[in-house]
Order: C-alpha cells, then sequence, then structure tokens
C-alpha cells in the first residue's frame, strides 16, 4: 500500500496534542518523515521524540521530502505557507481558522484549484461523533428547513495566556478567531451552507483588560491585552433562516458553555449533548445520544479523512471553500464591531 509521506510544520501544542498522536495511530497509510519550527532546538526535540528523520530550518525545503504537510504556526503565516506548498505539489492540511482574512483565504482557494492539490482546514468539530449524528439528522428531513440556529462557544475565565494567542498582529484576533470559529463552521456545516446576506457583529475586551486576572488557563498582561474576549453577533441569510452567536474565553458564567441547537419546521435538535426532538402523533418524542452514538476522539477520523483524500480515496469532509465561508462571516463579524453598523454581504460572500 502506498503511504503518504508527511511533515509537520509547528511543533507546538496544537501538532504535538492532535495531530502527530493521530498520525502515528495511522501508520499504515503514513509516514512522519520531517519537521520544522522556528525555535530549532523544539523542532529536534520532537523529531527525536517521534523518530522523524528531517528536522528543516526553511519549511521550503521540506517540500523535497513530502507529499503533504500539516500547518501549525500561528494564523499570520497560514495562507503563505499553504499557498507555497500547493505550488510546490504538496497537499495541505491546515490549522483553524484558514487565515487572517478573507483575502488570504481566497488566495489559498485558487491555489488549491490552480495546483489540484488537497487543502483542508482542521475544523476537527465536524468530526465529532454528535456533530456526525446531528448533520444525518438534517439531510435526512428529521428537522426539515431551518429556522433559528443558537450557538454558544463560551469558557469562564479561560484566556490561553500560553504561546501568541492574545497577540493580534500574529493570530488576527481572540475568542472568535480561535475558539469560535469552531462551532461557527459546524453550525454553517448542519445548515448546508446558507448564503448569509447581512451580520451585525460586536466584540469586547473590557474583561481582561481589568488588574488582577483570576484566569484558569496561564497569565497574560492585561496592559497589551488587546484581541477579543467576548463577541455576539447576529446573522441571517439568504433562505430567511437566522443564526444568534455568542462566544468568549473569559465570560463570567456558572460554567463552560459549547452549545449549538437548531429549530426547524418539522423538529429540532440539540448537538451536545446530542438530542434529536420531532412530534410523531399526538406525543413529543426525543432521541438522545446514548441510543445512537458513542463516544470517539474527532482527531483520527480527521487524520485519516485527510489522508484518504491525498490518495484519492476519500472526499474531504471539510472543504476549503466552505472554510473561506467562515472566514468571511467572522471578518464581516470584526468589521461590523468595527463600524457600529451591519455588513451587507452580496451571493459571493463579499461586501454589497
Amino acid at each position: 500500500m502506498t503511504k503518504l509521506k508527511m511533515g509537520i510544520i509547528g511543533v507546538g501544542g496544537i501538532a504535538q496534542q492532535r495531530h502527530i498522536p493521530a498520525f502515528l495511530q495511522l501508520q499504515e497509510k503514513i509516514e512522519l518523515i520531517a519537521v520544522h519550527d522556528v525555535n530549532e532546538s523544539r523542532a529536534r526535540e520532537v523529531a527525536e521524540e517521534y523518530g522523524i528523520e528531517h528536522v528543516v530550518t526553511d519549511y521550503h525545503e521540506m517540500f523535497r521530502y513530502v507529499d503533504a504537510v500539516t500547518i501549525c504556526t500561528p494564523n499570520k503565516y497560514h495562507a503563505e505557507i499553504s499557498i507555497a506548498a500547493l505550488d510546490a505539489g504538496v497537499h495541505v492540511l491546515c490549522e483553524k481558522p484558514m487565515a487572517m482574512t478573507t483575502k488570504e483565504a481566497e488566495a489559498m482557494v485558487e491555489a488549491a484549484e490552480r495546483t489540484g492539490k488537497v487543502l483542508a482546514i482542521a475544523y476537527h468539530y465536524r468530526h465529532m461523533k454528535e456533530s456526525q449524528a446531528a448533520k444525518r439528522a438534517m439531510v435526512t428531513g428529521e428537522v426539515g428547513a431551518p429556522l433559528v440556529t443558537r450557538v454558544q462557544a463560551l469558557r469562564r475565565r479561560k484566556v490561553p495566556g500560553w504561546g501568541v494567542f492574545t497577540n493580534k498582529d500574529l493570530q488576527g484576533g481572540g475568542s472568535l478567531i480561535d475558539y469560535g470559529c469552531h462551532l461557527l463552521d459546524l453550525s454553517l456545516w448542519l445548515l448546508d451552507g446558507p448564503k448569509p446576506v447581512e451580520v451585525m457583529g460586536k466584540t469586547y475586551n473590557q474583561l481582561s483588560k481589568q488588574p488582577n486576572q483570576i484566569n484558569e488557563w496561564g497569565t497574560f498582561d492585561h496592559e497589551t491585552f488587546e484581541v477579543d474576549d467576548h463577541v455576539t453577533s447576529y446573522i441571517t441569510f439568504a433562505d430567511g433562516s437566522s443564526l444568534l452567536f455568542e462566544c468568549s474565553w473569559a465570560a463570567n458564567i456558572q460554567e463552560d458553555v459549547s452549545h449549538v441547537s437548531l429549530s426547524g419546521t418539522v423538529g429540532g435538535l440539540n448537538v451536545f449533548p446530542y438530542e434529536l426532538y420531532q412530534t410523531k402523533g399526538n406525543a413529543l418524542v426525543t432521541t438522545r445520544a446514548d441510543q445512537i452514538i458513542d463516544e470517539d476522539d474527532p482527531d483520527i477520523p480527521q487524520a485519516e479523512n485527510f489522508i484518504d483524500a491525498c490518495l484519492g480515496e476519500a472526499e474531504l469532509v471539510v472543504k476549503p471553500e466552505e472554510a473561506l465561508r467562515v472566514t468571511r462571516i467572522i471578518e464581516a463579524i470584526y468589521e461590523s464591531s468595527q463600524t457600529g453598523k451591519s455588513v451587507r454581504l452580496n451571493e459571493r460572500g463579499g461586501r454589497q
């Protein structure tokens, strides 16, 4: 069997906690052969720990050895490295978000189309068992036409105090572009990609600008905190449906919330935990997760789907044009907050 030769660009936490362990469980299909990081000593430590042959000091050099790369760098470099890899004939799995801006994301899609190489974005929430069950319910019509979608991605006092998460120049934003993007992508996928026509958004960072922070995920400098720690938005679509969206790194709430629910013309569903709400005869019927699905780690199916797509054996679960749609909405939310006005979008997702 042909094995895919894989390189990792950026060997920080997400690479070591998510991607490398997943690939190592799929060694019948893939061979990890190269790593790169701006911190060369860290790259060498990771290579030694996982038995990876090549450590390169210039990521372009990696393209000589590999069929595909996984990009785990700060957001600022996603587009640059993805396009360089695609143009070198190398498939790409890029960490979320796709890019910092719509223009960058569009350039990535164009590069994938031009080269015919696979470009996947790591929105791993789609691969969760609950999400897969929810998608089946939507596809089979058990919810009917969507009317209202409610999304909350809320953490109680968990600003990531490590790495560059609060660096706007390197990341482009905070809670929205880092965490909220996951559930925004998931909800748009469940809705089958409706065309957004208007976005109203508001971002905040007052909580994290206060001194004497209580934060469960490391320390950060409140005086230089420059990204959003809380975001609200209201999105309307061309089909008449709407989406209420909220995310936060530092909410003053009782406990963390990951919530996606949809109300449709026939039924409704909640994703976490999975429940399907329907009427049958004269009864209200609820189907719960433990009746249809088991717990599972989304990292393995995400990695396997990318590998199989590169080998021509599967269709991508997360297509680049779908990830581009998420970036367009994120950019519109930020723009709406900055201008204090709603952002109208045309059929391509651009500004009217």
